[in-house]
């Protein structure tokens, strides 16, 4: 997901004392990783993008002949994502190998980062509020320090 520029990734799972099985689509999913890989491959192809490589959109797997697997999922589409080797008539293409070790283009994001309380959902009304504005401030934050990076200043007209 992208959020203002910001990319990041937000998967819950049930806990083990719910009785209800999480479902995709019309099928139990048999693969539960490859909610972690495929959103793990999105951070990978927006970093690729910024850096301008030229690759498939991690959802175009239909349009190079990959099926979503009753058992397995997409683990072929993401294996061959992963090693560029999806086939067409020119040649192989996916991720390229360098991008595992690039880091992402804006690092903006990595200096000034917080630890999110990630296990410690809102039980009621007040957490809510209470995590709301400790984003908004964090946001303010990161906003002013973004301008004294870049040199940026806010003119103001006073009346």
């Amino acid at each position: 997901m992208d959020y203002y520029g910001i990319g990041y990734s937000n998967i819950r799972l049930p806990n083990s004392t719910n009785s209800y099985v999480y479902k995709y689509d019309t099928r139990i999913n048999t693969f539960p990783e490859e909610v972690f890989l495929h959103e793990f491959l999105h951070s990978l192809e927006r970093t690729a993008g910024e850096y301008g490589y030229e690759i498939p959109a991690l959802h175009d797997y239909e349009k190079y002949g990959y099926k979503d697997e009753k058992i397995i999922g997409l683990k072929d589409w993401y294996q061959d994502y992963m090693n560029k080797n999806i086939k067409t008539s020119n040649e192989n293409i996916g991720l390229p190998n360098e991008i595992y070790n690039l880091k992402p283009a804006n690092n903006l994001d990595f200096e000034y980062s917080y630890k999110i309380d990630e296990f410690n959902e809102p039980q009621n009304i007040i957490e809510e509020i209470k995590q709301l504005l400790k984003n908004v401030v964090y946001n303010v934050k990161n906003i002013g320090r973004a301008f004294k990076q870049d040199n940026i200043n806010l003119n103001v007209e006073k009346e």
